[in-house]
């Protein structure tokens, strides 16, 4: 799978889900490993941004470099 698809499908999970900012993520995707990175307002985001691309197809890595920033 070409790194456009990969990545077009990841925003796309992203936005789709409920628990995560639409704002401040930005992804990068590389032979099936993907890196996150921005700012979420809890653990709790930043986890379910890892798990949101981890049940994509073609997914072979994560790198969730995501940081927690508290209001």
């Amino acid at each position: 799978m070409a790194n456009s698809q990969l990545a077009d499908r990841a925003q796309s999970a992203l936005e789709k889900s409920p628990y995560l900012p639409r704002r401040n993520l930005r992804l990068e995707t590389e032979a099936g490993r993907i890196t996150l990175k921005g700012v979420v307002a809890s653990y709790y985001q930043k986890q379910m941004a890892q798990e949101t691309l981890r049940q994509l197809e073609g997914v072979d890595h994560i790198e969730n470099n995501l940081e927690v920033q508290w209001s």
